[in-house]
């Protein structure tokens, strides 16, 4: 069993960044790959971005990529996403989640065996 909780989410203007983080339970954090997924309001829940139980792989939605960096700290059982050049349309609850799956670097859903709570990111205009 692994718990999830985010942190770091707001409200930031156009351009901005911020620096999301989520801190796993369990002694097996290792093992898991991690992702980032996000939902805005009134529509179906996205992959965002996701990271390897190594660290050495990693997959970005072509949304997000060049701006968002994706990173974990496996001693401290802690995956982090790094979102800079924010745009209004990064507006959404952003969750994280963690997979056993046989694919190192999940891009669905159902790859993934546990998810936080989220944490709402807001961005203005």
């Amino acid at each position: 069993q692994v718990q999830l909780v985010e942190s770091g989410g707001g409200m930031v203007q156009a351009g901005g960044s911020l620096r999301l983080s989520c801190a796993a339970s369990g002694r097996t954090f290792s093992r898991y790959a991690m992702g980032w997924f996000r939902q805005a309001p009134g529509k179906e829940r996205e992959f965002v971005t996701a990271v390897s139980w190594s660290g050495g792989s990693t997959a970005y939605a072509d949304s997000v990529k060049g701006r968002f960096t994706i990173s974990r700290d496996n001693a401290r059982n802690t995956v982090y996403l790094q979102m800079n050049s924010l745009k209004p349309e990064d507006t959404a609850v952003y969750y994280c989640a963690a997979g056993l799956s046989r694919i190192p670097v999940g891009t669905m859903r159902e790859h993934y065996n546990y998810w936080g709570q989220g944490t709402q990111v807001t961005v203005s205009s």
